[in-house]
C-alpha cells in the first residue's frame, strides 16, 4: 500500500522508543499488516556477534520480515551517523522501488533524526593535531573537562551524550574548534534541503516508568541466562572492539577482573540500562512531530498494533493523519 501517485515523497513508517519497549514486535506487525521491510536504527545491532547484548530480533521474532542494516560490521570497524544515513537512504529507496513499505525501526535517536530529517554532513579535513590535543587531554585530565567544555559551548549537543560517549563528545569539540561552529548549527543548516520522505513516527512511551524498568531489568536477566557474559567477555577480549563500548558489555568488565560478583555486574548494566532508556524518552520526548502510544494503556502487543495500524491506514493512503 503506497502513498498517492500525485506525492513524491517516500512514505516512511518509523517506531521509536527506549530500549525494551517493544519497537521490534510492533515493526514487525507493521510490517506484516502492510507487506513491509524493516531498517533497523540501531547503532550496536549494526555489529556482528552482539546478538544477545544489543537485542538482535532472533528470525523467530522477525517472522519473517526482512530486516536491514543488521550485523554487517565487525566489531572493530568504524561507523559514522553519515555513513548510517547513506546505508539507509539507499535501503529505503530500494524498498519502496519494489512496492513495498520502509519501517524504521529504532532507538537511537541521532541515527533516526538524521536519516528523517535529510541532515547533510560536512566532511571536513581533519585536523590531526587538534585531534591528538583533545585526546591527550582525556587521558590527563579524563571526560568530565571536556563534556563540561562542551556543554558551554554545545549544550545542546551535549545533552544529548552520555559521559562514556567519549568519541562522541571529541568529536564534537574538534568539530567546533576545527569549524568555527558547532555541530548542532551545522544540522540545522544543513536541513535547508526538504526531506525526500514523508513520516509518521510512532513514538513508544510510559505512564509509569516503572513499567518499563521492570521490563529492562526482566531482559537483562533473561539475557545472562541467554549467555550474555560469555558473549561479552569474547567481546571486550578484544581492545580494538568499538562495540565494546556497547551498553551489555562495558558494565561486566569488573566482574571479569574480579572486583564485583557477577550479581552485582548485572545490577549496574540494569542501573545503566534504565538511565539509557530516560535519555531515549528524553529525545524522543522533545520531538513534538511523534505519535505517542503509552504501552502501559495496552493490555497487550496486539491491541498496541491494532491502534498503530489505525494510524497508519490514512498516512499510508496519503490521507491526513495528526494521531
Amino acid at each position: 500500500m503506497n502513498a498517492k501517485n500525485e506525492n513524491p515523497k517516500i512514505p516512511v513508517i518509523a517506531v521509536v522508543g527506549p530500549t525494551a519497549s517493544g519497537k521490534t514486535a510492533l515493526g514487525v506487525a507493521l510490517c506484516r499488516r502492510f507487506d513491509g521491510e524493516v531498517v533497523s536504527a540501531d547503532s550496536m545491532q549494526i555489529y556482528r556477534g552482539m546478538e544477545i547484548a544489543a537485542a538482535v530480533p532472533s528470525m523467530e521474532e522477525r517472522q519473517g520480515v526482512p530486516h536491514h542494516l543488521m550485523q554487517f560490521l565487525d566489531p572493530t570497524e568504524r561507523y559514522s551517523v553519515a555513513a548510517y544515513c547513506k546505508d539507509a537512504a539507499a535501503c529505503i529507496a530500494d524498498i519502496h522501488a519494489r512496492g513495498k513499505v520502509p519501517v524504521v525501526v529504532g532507538g537511537t535517536g541521532l541515527y533516526v533524526n538524521a536519516l528523517l530529517d535529510h541532515v547533510a554532513f560536512t566532511e571536513a579535513d581533519t585536523d590531526l593535531s587538534l585531534r591528538e590535543e583533545l585526546t591527550k587531554r582525556l587521558e590527563q585530565e579524563g571526560v568530565q573537562p571536556l563534556l563540561d567544555e562542551l556543554r558551554r559551548v554545545d549544550p545542546e549537543r551535549a545533552a544529548q551524550l552520555h559521559e562514556n560517549d567519549t568519541k562522541r563528545i571529541l568529536r564534537a569539540l574538534e568539530f567546533y574548534y576545527q569549524n568555527g561552529m558547532t555541530i548542532t548549527e551545522q544540522n540545522r543548516l544543513s536541513r535547508a534541503e526538504p526531506s525526500p520522505y514523508r513520516t509518521l513516527m510512532l513514538g513508544l512511551f510510559v505512564r509509569d516508568r516503572a513499567v518499563l524498568y521492570d521490563r529492562i531489568n526482566r531482559r537483562v536477566d533473561q539475557m545472562a541466562v541467554s549467555g550474555l557474559l560469555e558473549e561479552a567477555r569474547r567481546c571486550l577480549n578484544d581492545p580494538r572492539a568499538t562495540a565494546a563500548q556497547a551498553i551489555g558489555h562495558k558494565e561486566l568488565k569488573r566482574f571479569f577482573v574480579g572486583e564485583v560478583t557477577e550479581r552485582e555486574a548485572l545490577d549496574h548494566l540494569k542501573q545503566q540500562t534504565r538511565r539509557y532508556a530516560k535519555r531515549q524518552l528524553t529525545w524522543f520526548g522533545r520531538d513534538e512531530r511523534i505519535v505517542r502510544l503509552y504501552i502501559d494503556e495496552y493490555n497487550d502487543p496486539s491491541s498496541l498494533a491494532a491502534r498503530a495500524i489505525g494510524l497508519c491506514e490514512p498516512f499510508l493512503k496519503g490521507e491526513e493523519n495528526r494521531g
